[in-house]
């Protein structure tokens, strides 16, 4: 049996508090985590190379069902790109320049 109270206020409050607070730090863990990845050049490059792979430079659009596929891969590259630039928009800018820098070298 569960021992919840609906009409325990206190308790309730208690609960919502406790689940913010780990919210909190979960999200300044995150801020941390993409921080450090960032911050080193081996971090950034795997990070540009999921963007590529994940496709965001590129339109997902093939013309038939391999779209819906690609545009889920988008997605989560879409997804990785606004943490970044949340958490450390001057690194991406970084990353940005590192990795067409190098191309432009390469070519």
């Amino acid at each position: 049996m569960s021992s919840y109270d609906p009409t325990d206020i206190r308790a309730t409050e208690k609960v919502e508090s406790d689940r913010k607070e780990r919210q909190r730090l979960t999200q300044r863990q995150e801020a941390d985590d993409f921080k450090w990845l960032m911050s080193d050049p081996r971090g950034r490059r795997v990070m540009w190379g999921l963007l590529e792979t994940a496709g965001i430079y590129r339109s997902s659009f093939t013309g038939n069902s391999e779209t819906f596929f690609r545009e889920g891969q988008r997605v989560v590259g879409l997804t990785y790109l606004k943490k970044m630039v949340e958490h450390c928009p001057e690194k991406y800018a970084l990353m940005t320049k590192e990795n067409t820098s190098d191309r432009s070298i390469a070519e």
